[in-house]
């Protein structure tokens, strides 16, 4: 079997990003499954696991990786750190049409890369397989908790990036304490849903179904988490068929205003289509009967489903406040204001074990087909473009976006 030299670069962007794609114990790992395989790591002065830390596991650094065949980072790569004629894997942002990104297209093609992305790596069900989903909900859930407490004076957290860890973070949740009638709704059921629930279910809340949400009263805190058919309603007032749904969103309208007077706080963590009812209206979050006060928007589409979330916040400064009746942004402890926690690189914040589940699912889900044999075509469906400066045959729709029509 033909030798594979694995390169991890430095990452680029502003502010830096301290994650990895392997942390030094998996790349041992991965050279111990795979003997053909040898890991070259640029040194880095930022990320989570030091230089030394790749040293001590018998990895090798070096500034240059042109040696190697297949070069990995996290975020959109500088296009003065591409090198011609290799394959990348990096999360690109690009197969949206995002207009920031399309001068990085157009030097992969020109460079004559083949770019495997992240984002767009699927199972043979169409399912993708990797992410750092899973930390978006973990830490945009605790930011959440961190905002209530915030925002009504019930307790103070110490911010997730000023954590060593999770383990610490889950030390923190221990000071939170909830008023008796605390409600709290989720949407979302993906790998950010879940990751939220792993937050929720280390705390003395209990989950009930939408309707007891809904109507009954509770002497302590609970939380419901939605599907689609829970927020959701045939515009033309038959059944919900979430296939239908999937295929034509336009068919149907929100009914989610029903919990803005019911819940205390919401943690959304859905995909949302642009061709779907908003989810959240203005004119919900301005009714007298508004209890909603923080909103932990861990899905982040800027002036989409929404209404209060206007822009996406920081990790550095992470809640501001949103006010319905004059729909701008005011001091988020404000009386009236809605508490709006919308980072958009949550995972950043716990950078150690946001990485090390990245690399085990990388491990377990993307090194055979990418290393041995892509029997599934899992890497060619997840490459946007080939060695020969052109796009995949599923991505020449990108061909305007890259000219700038």
């Amino acid at each position: 079997m033909k030798d594979i030299k694995i390169g991890i670069l430095r990452e680029g962007k502003v502010p830096p990003d301290k994650r990895v794609p392997l942390t030094p114990a998996q790349c041992k790992k991965v050279e111990a499954i795979y003997p053909h395989v040898k890991i070259i790591v640029q040194p880095s002065p930022v990320r989570s696991f030091k230089d030394q830390e790749y040293i001590d596991a018998g990895i090798s650094l070096s500034e240059d990786l042109s040696v190697c065949d297949i070069i990995m980072g996290v975020k959109e790569v500088n296009v003065e750190d591409l090198i011609p004629n290799k394959k990348f894997m990096f999360f690109s942002h690009t197969f949206k049409k995002q207009p920031y990104n399309r001068e990085l297209l157009k030097a992969v093609l020109e460079k004559k890369i083949q770019l495997i992305d992240y984002e767009i790596l699927k199972n043979t069900s169409n399912k993708r397989v990797i992410g750092f989903g899973r930390y978006a909900g973990i830490v945009g859930a605790y930011n959440g908790f961190l905002t209530f407490g915030q925002k009504h004076g019930y307790y103070n957290l110490k911010r997730a990036n000023q954590c060593v860890n999770r383990l610490e973070v889950e030390e923190e949740l221990k000071k939170v304490e909830l008023p008796a009638n605390t409600k709290i709704v989720l949407t979302g059921f993906g790998r950010v849903g879940h990751g939220a629930r792993e937050i929720l279910d280390l705390l003395p809340i209990t989950e009930v179904s939408p309707e007891e949400f809904l109507n009954k009263k509770f002497d302590s805190p609970v939380y419901t988490q939605l599907e689609l058919e829970d927020y959701y309603d045939p515009k033309n007032g038959g059944e919900f068929d979430k296939k239908e749904f999937y295929s034509t969103p336009e068919n149907y309208k929100s009914s989610f205003g029903k919990y803005v007077s019911e819940a205390d706080m919401y943690i959304p963590c859905h995909y949302w289509s642009d061709k779907a009812d908003v989810i959240i209206t203005n004119d919900d979050l301005k009714k007298e009967n508004r209890r909603i006060s923080v909103i932990a928007d861990i899905s982040c589409d800027i002036a989409g489903p929404i209404a209060s979330t206007i822009r996406p916040s920081t990790i550095a400064s992470p809640v501001y406040g949103y006010d319905p009746q004059t729909q701008s942004e005011v001091d988020f402890m404000n009386e009236n204001a809605i508490a709006v926690m919308a980072v958009d690189n949550l995972p950043c914040e716990l950078p150690l074990d946001a990485s090390e589940d990245f690399g085990n699912e990388l491990i377990k889900e993307v090194f055979d087909s990418l290393l041995l044999e892509d029997t599934s075509k899992m890497i060619e469906r997840g490459s946007e473009t080939d060695l020969n400066g052109n796009l995949m045959p599923n991505y020449t729709y990108l061909q305007d976006y890259v000219v700038g029509k």
